[in-house]
């Protein structure tokens, strides 16, 4: 008979067996994350226990905390690891097992963008200098370079001593790559000036390193492809080495190669706000990149400079619906832990939602898309006109309830076949793409998928304007500030009754069409200023706001003006009636897939989705409509969003549903069929509901 000793040890082998045979455990996309940012000090007070306790008291199943990089949180035997004066040894390992204890998976959280002054006064070559030959300093911590030592090498030290010490999940790093701002500061200090960049970048391209970001510098658009290069070098390395150790490590971070998650964050920085945030960080993540798993993370703090203060509820609560609808999972980023917070506020929406997700997980992190329009992205983080731009089509979009995907102009070609299937394609402010890009544009819109472009769009590429939308720039930028669009074709914009003439703000370029284009919305002239005795004069200029070209069996459209800008700071419905027209004449079709009468500020979100279940092996399970209510949202301020009552919905479905249901109540919801619609009335809308379908 086996003794008691063999018996422990097959049984201890088992159990070791069963933790590794989770293989790639994120992969079930179905992560409720804490992020808990310690201050140094906290680590003297944390307590395990109450971490656990708190986690569980939140539906959390992943926790991400401090490890090491600015300081270790452990007790690190690395001479260039500068230890946390307040910590604790043996505390960071009892917070990984009591975790993994109660199923809680632990990611670890490294940031090696900054260390102490110690190592910089033995090291300062291995630091960030700028052009003034200044350094980035926080307090006593100081920015390092990438292509120095410090990352290049002790950095994977730092880890691998934490892999080797703790049975980590996975691997959080934060701020990866080059920095010439502080944002702690709100201060730009320009390109960094180290030797080892100079001699990395001379090594990669034979020239020196610019002084000055300038895109219209050759030299300085080669520094910013240099810059990609090395980062994924150095990611690519973490990468391996940490898969060399255990391939069920996850690696998060905020890029896509070489990371099994893709970390984004809903933040409110600037006005206007935008309630959108999750929908479109995740939208645009799920659909650029389908293979990875997507957690975006709400932050908490109001700004770097104020983070004990938190965002309303209302806008977290708006966050964490959106990013679940969309096929993410949660996740949420605070300052320190959960015990004696300064701004408790939010707490109970992150139990009411988590909990929510937690016990309906079923239906989540499994999804499918069947949206006939496609808007594409000025890449992850938009910012400038170009986010004014893209954000203010968006607005249109989600306000009419048209479904559509979201892809990052960088990443188009990647996407041939999903693109055939869409039937209209926005580009705004897309000023660039590459040339495989064009030609895959080419060969689908051909072949029906028409092309929306706004403002600038293919202005960086003379002949992909010519070709797909017969145009040719005369002036680029022009501000348009007291001219008007004539509506000159009162049956194409048919939203647009008892008005002849918009007012215009902001760019109204000025392009030569071909003569075979339909051309729209003769610009006028700005006229005479002044009193009411003295205004008019608004001839035309022998411009257009708008051409369309005929191109193959599509038809290409091309707006050279801020039209998603002026919608998105300005709001005026005018503008989105313009955009919705279009959308109309081009494939009347979209608006069919789903319809409703309800409030523009009730976000809607159709799905197709499989069981989020071990062992499914179903293609698809049902469909689920996500319903989001934004009626508290005023621009500057969340409130609590009003009821909506008796919501009809009507939805194109070519399987007829065996049963449908409320997912917050459970009850059943009646429904009839037509002509391949589903039909049925939402009767009341709080903050959240979701109907689900099943086949």
């Amino acid at each position: 008979m086996p003794t008691k000793i063999s018996l422990l040890v097959v049984f201890c082998f088992v159990f070791v067996s069963n933790i590794f045979a989770q293989d790639e455990w994120w992969k079930r996309n179905n992560l409720r994350v804490i992020q808990l940012n310690l201050p140094d000090y906290e680590a003297k007070t944390i307590q395990p226990n109450e971490i656990v306790e708190d986690l569980l008291k939140y539906s959390a199943n992943t926790l991400i905390i401090n490890a090491g990089g600015i300081m270790a949180f452990y007790p690190s035997k690395l001479e260039n690891h500068f230890i946390n004066p307040y910590m604790r040894p043996g505390v960071l390992g009892e917070i990984v097992q009591k975790c993994h204890q109660n199923n809680i998976k632990v990611m670890v959280r490294f940031d090696f963008s900054r260390a102490d002054k110690t190592i910089f006064d033995k090291h300062p070559d291995w630091f960030y200098i700028s052009p003034k030959g200044e350094r980035m300093i926080n307090t006593d911590k100081y920015v390092v370079s990438i292509n120095a030592p410090y990352m290049q090498e002790e950095a994977f030290k730092i880890i691998m001593e934490v892999i080797e010490m703790f049975p980590i999940d996975g691997i959080f790093q934060n701020m990866p790559g080059y920095q010439t701002r502080n944002p702690y500061e709100n201060l730009y200090q320009g390109i960094d000036q180290n030797e080892y960049d100079k001699k990395a970048f001379l090594a990669y391209s034979g020239l020196n390193l610019p002084l000055v970001e300038n895109k219209e510098d050759s030299v300085f658009r080669k520094y910013e492809e240099f810059k990609k290069h090395t980062t994924e070098a150095w990611q690519e390395k973490l990468y391996h080495l940490v898969k060399s150790k255990n391939k069920n490590i996850a690696i998060c971070t905020y890029a896509e190669k070489f990371v099994d998650i893709i970390r984004h964050e809903s933040q409110s920085n600037s006005l206007p706000y935008w309630p959108y945030s999750a929908s479109d960080n995740v939208g645009n993540a799920t659909n650029t990149y389908p293979d990875h798993i997507i957690s975006n993370a709400s932050i908490q703090q109001i700004s770097f400079q104020s983070r004990y203060n938190a965002v309303e509820p209302e806008e977290v609560e708006i966050r964490l619906w959106e990013n679940i609808a969309n096929g993410s999972g949660l996740d949420m980023s605070m300052m320190g832990d959960m015990r004696g917070y300064e701004d408790e506020r939010n707490f109970e929406v992150y139990k009411k939602v988590y909990g929510f997700h937690k016990a309906n997980e079923k239906f989540y992190g499994k999804y499918q898309s069947q949206a006939k329009i496609a808007l594409i992205a000025p890449g992850a983080w938009p910012s400038g006109n170009k986010m004014q731009e893209y954000r203010g089509i968006m607005l249109m979009l989600k306000e009419a309830h048209l479904q559509f995907d979201i892809i990052e102009d960088t990443q188009i070609e990647r996407h041939a076949e999903r693109l055939k299937k869409y039937k209209i394609v926005i580009f705004p402010d897309i000023t660039y793409l590459s040339e495989n890009a064009i030609k895959l544009l080419q060969n689908v819109s051909k072949d029906g998928v028409n092309l929306i472009a706004t403002n600038n769009s293919f202005s960086d590429n003379a002949q992909a304007l010519k070709s797909l939308f017969g145009a040719e720039v005369i002036k680029k930028e022009l501000d348009g500030t007291g001219n008007y669009l004539k509506i000159d074709n009162p049956n194409l914009f048919g939203r647009l009754k008892g008005q002849s003439m918009i007012h215009w703000k902001f760019n109204l370029a000025q392009y030569d069409f071909e003569k075979a284009n339909t051309n729209y919305l003769s610009i006028l002239a700005k006229g005479r200023p002044g009193p009411p005795e003295l205004i008019g004069g608004h001839d035309p200029l022998g411009y257009f706001g708008m051409s369309v070209k005929d191109f193959g069996t599509s038809k290409n459209v091309i707006l050279p003006l801020n039209l998603g800008k002026l919608y998105y700071l300005h709001g005026y419905e005018q503008n989105k009636s313009i955009l919705l027209d279009i959308i109309q004449y081009l494939n009347n079709q979209v608006f069919e897939e789903l319809k409703a009468s309800v409030h523009p500020r009730v976000e809607m979100i159709l799905k197709e989705f499989k069981y989020n279940t071990e062992n499914n092996k179903n293609a698809v399970d049902g469909k689920i409509l996500h319903l989001i209510n934004i009626t508290g949202f005023s621009g500057n301020t969340f409130f609590e969003p009003l009821p909506v009552h008796q919501i009809q919905v009507s939805i194109k479905s070519e399987r007829i549903p065996k049963k449908a249901f409320y997912l917050t109540s459970k009850k059943p919801i009646s429904f009839s069929v037509k002509n391949g619609e589903l039909a049925f009335t939402v009767a009341k809308l709080e903050n959240y509901e979701a109907v689900v379908f099943e086949y």
